[in-house]
């Protein structure tokens, strides 16, 4: 596939695509955050921005600086802030613990403990800028801050403080197994490790499959990228198959943790997202890839499932962004990852309205429709074969039915076996019109498939 090595830059993402992982289940439920840039000059207000929030399931929010409008707004909400530190300020928190104390007086101890501030980003892919000064003074402001939280003590005193990192920080990450930092950040880069290690914070990365695609620009990778059917990719390394881009990055850093001696250190994805327009060269930038690939990302966190590396553990995931930015320079799809226009209305659902979570502890759960899934009319033997493979290796899909003396297995067709097993899937995952799509091979339809002994799952459950 000639999958090199991930470059420098916010979407910097090897074309490598990834996997669904094997069958744990997650003790530990993922938070589901959102991005908020700024670089607009058509914003809704903060307390509009807050109420939307609040309208959702997202349960955190990264800012890139702070915003002290919106931190007051979501004063007494469920919805906890992370806080970015300018690059521009790193170098003075580095050579001045007084510095540092005073920013934190200035930019946190105002908004705790009535606004929740979980973690602080102290700069914003630093060790990626090639600023060798700036990329040496950015532990020792990230342990500054963390200094002065400690003794502010209070709401301060368990922030967590971390930088957030580009793709760009791997040398390699094709295939997962092989997974390591570029020798360039290195050296810093084991410096903090071992803060974060001590302090319990986490590795923060930039994984976008989207530009994975933009630089192999095939139907399969495509498929790899929204978590859609495929036939998935082995590491040659670990014998592991991957299916989706995601999970295929985030064990790549994984292993490279490991291999820098820092496996106990957590990883946060601080930002990842799909365009929903683009220019004329940048393929697969559209409304309906976006919905489908932060849909299918938001549900695949959802189920806990985690990656073949990290399996139970859905890591916690920042979506880019709230809203579309009119005002960032380069390419159309720059300022067009937006899950809501200005006007609040959405862009299209991705499947994070309040009714998509539960009451109790905030655990999101998919919104419910009605109805089956089954192959669609016109739909080739080929495709349906793909399909069917795909759905019965998916985690919560039993395709026991469909076995030689199940209740299902007659008449045995390719196109009854993919029918039970798309409806299998569909249900399995929430039942989103989405979850019924497979590349426009299933349509959804209100008469029950169901015959004698054969009993498809569905309907207004």
């Amino acid at each position: 596939m000639g999958m090199g090595a991930a470059a420098a830059g916010r979407g910097s993402a090897s074309p490598l695509c990834c996997c669904q992982s094997g069958s744990a289940s997650s003790a530990q439920r993922p938070y589901i955050g959102v991005n908020y840039g700024e670089v607009a000059d058509n914003l809704p207000s903060p307390d509009e921005t807050a109420r939307l929030l609040k309208s959702t399931s997202i349960s955190t929010v990264r800012l890139y600086g702070v915003d002290a409008g919106l931190i007051r707004a979501l004063a007494g909400s469920n919805i906890s802030v992370v806080v970015g530190v300018a690059n521009g300020d790193i170098p003075s928190l580095a050579a001045d613990p007084g510095a540092a104390s005073r920013w934190l007086s200035a930019n946190v101890l105002p908004f705790v403990p009535a606004t929740t501030i979980s973690a602080v980003a102290v700069g914003n892919e630093v060790l990626e800028s090639g600023d060798a000064s700036l990329a040496a003074a950015l532990l020792p402001a990230m342990q500054n801050l963390r200094a002065a939280a400690v003794a502010a003590g209070g709401g301060a005193a368990g922030i967590r403080f971390s930088t957030v990192n580009t793709m760009g920080v791997m040398a390699q990450s094709d295939p997962p197994s092989t997974g390591a930092f570029h020798p360039d950040v290195a050296p810093q880069l084991q410096g903090i490790l071992g803060f974060l290690s001590r302090t319990g914070a986490p590795f923060m990365i930039n994984p976008y499959p989207w530009f994975a695609y933009q630089s192999d620009p095939r139907p399969e990778t495509l498929a790899f990228c929204l978590f859609q059917p495929n036939a998935g990719r082995v590491d040659g390394g670990s014998k592991i198959r991957y299916t989706n881009m995601f999970d295929a990055q985030l064990d790549a850093v994984k292993s490279a943790l490991v291999r820098a001696g820092y496996g106990d250190v957590g990883i946060v994805v601080a930002e990842t997202g799909w365009p929903t327009r683009g220019d004329a060269g940048e393929p697969g930038a559209t409304v309906e890839n976006a919905r489908a690939y932060v849909s299918n990302l938001v549900a695949h966190l959802r189920s806990g499932v985690g990656t073949p590396l990290m399996p139970g553990k859905a890591v916690d995931t920042y979506l880019f962004a709230l809203y579309d930015e009119d005002l960032k320079p380069g390419p159309a799809s720059e300022r067009s990852f937006g899950l809501y226009h200005t006007d609040l209305s959405m862009a299209y659902d991705a499947g994070l309205t309040a009714s998509s979570s539960t009451a109790g502890g905030g655990a999101a759960q998919p919104s419910r429709g009605g109805g089956w899934c089954v192959a669609r009319d016109g739909a080739t033997d080929a495709e349906l074969q793909a399909d069917l493979d795909y759905a019965c290796a998916q985690l919560g899909v039993d395709c026991a039915a469909i076995q030689p003396g199940g209740a299902c297995f007659e008449p045995n067709t390719v196109r009854a076996h993919a029918a039970y097993a798309m409806n299998q899937l569909y249900q399995a995952a929430g039942r989103h019109p989405w979850n019924c799509d497979f590349r426009a091979s299933a349509t959804l339809t209100s008469n029950n498939p169901s015959y004698g002994a054969c009993v498809y799952t569905g309907g207004g459950q």
